[in-house]
């Protein structure tokens, strides 16, 4: 009987590999057929740019965050400011099929998205950076800013003297580190599955924060979490921001109009750095929510009701109206 019992669970365990193994395949599967088709590839200067092209009216040039890829600056840009924009969404160094460069560093990335809007015959654009890509993005308003209609940078990881940003120090940021040291795919599904809040709180958010949020909420944050996923494609980009070489930059010299959004409560203590280049970049508008952390959870409309009137007195929403 025990023989028989060790064999019947042997097989039970081996059938509820198989099963966590099919689901993995299935839903890795789904990952990566979403980033497959939807972009483009151009080779700038020896350098191959992935970017998605997408809708009509004033562009938006959409720079991602940590995790990222073209997919993230789509889905940034329709949450942010919706229908009626030609959005251009450039996968960074390292994210999905651009390939990180001797140079990868911001003031690089910036020269990529000029060259990236010349080739598209794309004059000038309304600028958008989330997260690190607020990086790039203010690069590119201090190098080529006549390719800068205005400049709106979302929760930016950007220098600041006093606070720098920074990882929250948890335990489960360790693990969710090691995940992407390792190109884990497998090691970020599974926490997706057993251990969500591990990951929301890597994204810079309090897991209870978005426990108490709305449904809607709760799925974009989900959504946004398993976006990381195919994490093989992106990992060396993620490992390309984890390590910035921040510094001061010439801030009082960005002559575009600038919108810079931040929450008291982002584990990736962008405040401080918003702060900061909100009090040297001429005329910059700083909006602060005292929750949201780094995703501003449950602050959609008050954000998106901001850029709009961001955009609106810029005179920037009728920039460049062109189709995809």
């Amino acid at each position: 009987m025990t023989s028989r019992r060790m064999l019947i669970g042997g097989l039970a365990a081996t059938a509820a590999l198989g099963g966590v193994a099919w689901r993995f395949g299935v839903d890795l599967g789904h990952a990566r057929a979403g980033v497959r088709h939807r972009s483009r590839l151009l080779s700038l200067a020896g350098q191959s740019i992935e970017y998605a092209d997408q809708g009509g009216g004033p562009v938006l040039l959409s720079i991602h965050g940590a995790g990222g890829g073209f997919d993230q600056g789509l889905a940034n840009a329709a949450e942010l400011v919706g229908d009626g924009y030609r959005i251009v969404a450039p996968s960074r160094f390292g994210y999905l099929r651009t390939p990180v460069p001797p140079d990868a560093s911001p003031a690089s990335q910036a020269e990529a998205h000029a060259a990236l809007l010349e080739a598209l015959s794309i004059p000038k654009a309304i600028v958008l950076g989330v997260s690190a890509g607020a990086r790039s993005a203010v690069e590119l308003a201090l190098r080529r800013p006549e390719r800068v209609a205005a400049l709106i940078l979302m929760v930016p990881g950007l220098y600041a003297p006093e606070s720098p940003v920074s990882i929250e120090p948890s335990r489960g940021s360790r693990f969710a580190f090691w995940a992407v040291n390792a190109g884990g795919d497998f090691a970020w599904w599974a926490a997706m599955k057993m251990s969500p809040s591990i990951l929301i709180r890597f994204l810079g958010v309090r897991p209870e924060l978005v426990a108490t949020a709305s449904p809607a909420e709760r799925r974009r944050v989900l959504d946004i979490v398993r976006s990381v996923e195919p994490l093989s494609q992106r990992y060396r980009g993620i490992n390309v921001d984890s390590t910035p070489d921040l510094h001061e930059l010439p801030l009082e010299q960005i002559s575009a109009p600038t919108l810079i959004v931040s929450a008291r409560d982002d584990l990736f203590n962008t405040l401080p750095a918003a702060q900061y280049a909100a009090d040297r970049i001429p005329g910059a508008r700083l909006a602060v929510y005292d929750t949201g952390g780094h995703l501003l959870v449950g602050r959609g409309a008050a954000v998106r009701a901001e850029v709009k009137a961001f955009v609106d007195s810029a005179g920037a929403g009728s920039v460049d109206r062109q189709s995809g």
